[in-house]
Parts: C-alpha cells; sequence; structure tokens
C-alpha cells in the first residue's frame, strides 16, 4: 500500500472542500463612552453531515476550513468506535461545502465493515457530545486500558498551554474557537486543529493523525484548551493516548474514565502549576 493509498484520497477531498475558518460581520464596537461602526471577524460555524459509505451517520456544526472535514468524518468514526482501525477506510470524499454547509462519506474498503448495531447508538442530527447518543448505554465506549506510554517532564507539561495557542492562527483572528493538539513527550507539536466545538477539534486532529498513519498515539499527549469532558478522554482513550491535559476542570465521569483505562488526567494546566486527578505516575517527580 503506497502513500497516497494510505491517505485516503485526501487530495481530491481537498480541492472539493469550501467555506472559510472566518468571517466578517459588522458591528457597534463601544470603548470608553465612543461608538463606532467596524468590521470583525468571527468564528465560522456551519453543519456537516457525517456518512459511512453513504449512510447517514450524524449531523454537526463545525468550523470549515479545507481538508479538515474529511479529518473530522474520519476522527468522529475513530473515536465513537464506530470503526476500529483507519486501515479499514478506501477513500474520504467531501461533497458540497457551500452556505448550507457540506458531507463527507467515508468509503470502506472492500471487506471492511463498521461496528455491529451502531445505528442503534446515535440520533441521525446530532454528533455535539452526548446529546447525539440515542441511549445512555451508548454514552460509553469499551476502549480498554491505554498502554503505559511516556513519562512526561513537569516542564515541558507546564509549556503545553502556550505552545497551543501560539499555534491557533483562526483564535487570533476570531477569539471564539476552541483547539486540540498532540504533542510529543518532548512537547513537539505533531498536529493541532481549531474548532467552534471541543469535541470536533479533538476529532480533527485524531483523524489528521490517522490519515498520517500514526496510530495508535500511544506516546502522545493531547492538549485542549478547553474543560476535559468525558467524551474528550474517550476519543484519547479510542486513539491510544496516554496523557490528556486541560487548561480548565475535568468532569467527574472524566476522572473516572481517565483512572478505568489507566490513563494521565490533567486539569487546570496553567503556567503556575496543575491538578492531577489520574495516572500520576507518568508525571516525573509526583510517582
Amino acid at each position: 500500500m503506497d502513500d497516497a493509498d494510505r491517505a485516503f484520497a485526501i487530495a481530491e477531498a481537498a480541492s472539493r472542500a469550501g467555506g472559510r475558518p472566518a468571517e466578517r460581520v459588522a458591528v457597534l464596537r463601544a470603548r470608553d463612552g465612543r461608538i463606532e461602526r467596524v468590521s470583525d471577524a468571527v468564528a465560522a460555524e456551519e453543519p456537516l453531515e457525517i456518512r459511512l459509505d453513504g449512510e447517514r451517520v450524524a449531523v454537526t456544526m463545525r468550523t470549515p476550513a479545507p481538508g479538515e472535514d474529511a479529518e473530522l468524518a474520519l476522527g468522529f468514526l475513530l473515536g465513537e468506535g464506530i470503526l476500529g482501525d483507519a486501515a479499514e477506510v478506501a477513500r474520504v470524499v467531501e461533497c458540497g461545502g457551500g452556505a448550507d454547509g457540506g458531507a463527507v462519506d467515508v468509503r470502506l474498503r472492500a471487506g471492511a465493515s463498521p461496528a455491529a448495531g451502531w445505528q442503534r447508538n446515535f440520533y441521525a442530527t446530532s454528533s455535539c457530545g452526548i446529546c447525539g447518543k440515542a441511549s445512555v448505554d451508548a454514552v460509553r465506549v469499551a476502549a480498554g486500558t491505554v498502554a503505559p506510554g511516556p513519562s512526561l517532564e513537569a516542564g515541558i507539561l507546564l509549556g503545553l498551554p502556550e505552545r497551543l495557542r501560539r499555534a491557533q492562527r483562526v483564535f487570533d483572528r476570531t477569539g471564539g474557537l476552541h483547539a486540540a493538539g498532540v504533542f510529543s513527550p518532548r512537547g513537539e507539536l505533531i498536529v493541532m486543529r481549531e474548532d467552534v466545538g471541543r469535541h470536533n477539534a479533538v476529532d480533527k486532529a485524531i483523524g489528521r493523525a490517522a490519515m498520517d498513519d500514526l496510530m495508535p498515539l500511544q506516546e502522545a499527549v493531547l492538549q485542549v484548551s478547553g474543560r476535559a469532558s468525558f467524551e474528550i478522554v474517550q476519543k484519547a482513550a479510542m486513539a491510544g493516548i496516554p496523557i490528556v491535559a486541560a487548561v480548565s476542570a475535568p468532569s467527574s465521569l472524566a476522572v473516572e474514565l481517565a483512572a478505568d483505562s489507566g490513563m494521565t488526567l490533567v486539569g487546570f494546566l496553567r503556567r503556575e502549576g496543575y491538578n492531577v486527578y489520574a495516572g500520576a505516575e507518568r508525571i516525573d517527580g509526583l510517582a
């Protein structure tokens, strides 16, 4: 299988991509008692329909960017356990991309099949976190225990939020996007993606890693710009990521899942410190 084949024909998908990650709108700006009419950049938000071999799986609101819809769709299907291996994918094709949004069709190789019964687990019109699941039983996807993974120096951990922030290009223009970055244990940025939805940003980053044949991400750290929700930890576990760090708080279910999966979960990660909620043994000096 050559590199072009492993990329799932993304060049074709990217060439069809539409939409821009930011748009300019007219606003009234009030500053120091003065009011003026100016234009401002806002994060774009459009619907994206995710399909699997032509069958609708879900619709999500996302920030469009060339080629990233394909990443989002693939990352979503892997993170939700609908697909077990990116090698099952033949190609990812982006369709549409106008003012009404677009669609991505993930097409499987001959003989490959998705997880049995996935249709029972999702409503067809939502993928915005747990509200997109058709039942409480469908919330937790079996990810197993992650690999031991790397140890991480505290100094590198403390620097991840700023490294992620510096990589955000659209945030600089809009101030309204979440970010997810996959880093090496040395703090090197492997992939970063932005989106109005925190789950979408994670899906895009994992999808890009899958397209680059980097899965499972057993030696990686996931840094997110917001809080650490249950679904973000679950998506990381499905990708094999052993360490998840967030600048804000984790939820109780996120902490429980991280502990059950043998993951390291860090919250309130700021320049001055952090909290470790699970897996402290991977942070040098804490074990």
